[in-house]
């Protein structure tokens, strides 16, 4: 995979795990940007809430159909798939 992406982020550099804010700003030391200009997709509820408390603009793909989990934080938006994904996309430019 190192040879298809740029950067390959992986928590195990820092030693912890998400929801750790520290896990979340690998993306923001990798990529030089601010938080509030990355967008943050999870497969997992509480990944994307986690993201969401950490300042990330946020979006859970729920392909399982998941009812929304209660940790406080409101996600910018939820899809079923990545077409989803795309159209939100589309809707922020």
């Amino acid at each position: 995979m190192t040879d298809v992406f740029d950067h390959v982020l992986s928590t195990s550099e820092i030693k912890t795990y998400k929801p750790d804010p520290r896990a979340y700003q690998l993306a923001v030391d990798a990529f030089g940007l601010k938080k509030e200009d990355i967008l943050f997709v999870a497969f997992a509820g509480w990944d994307a809430a986690g993201a969401k408390a950490f300042g990330y603009t946020t979006f859970w793909v729920n392909r399982l159909k998941l009812p929304h989990e209660q940790l406080g934080a409101v996600l910018d938006a939820v899809g079923n798939d990545l077409n989803d994904l795309l159209s939100f996309i589309q809707t922020q430019r």
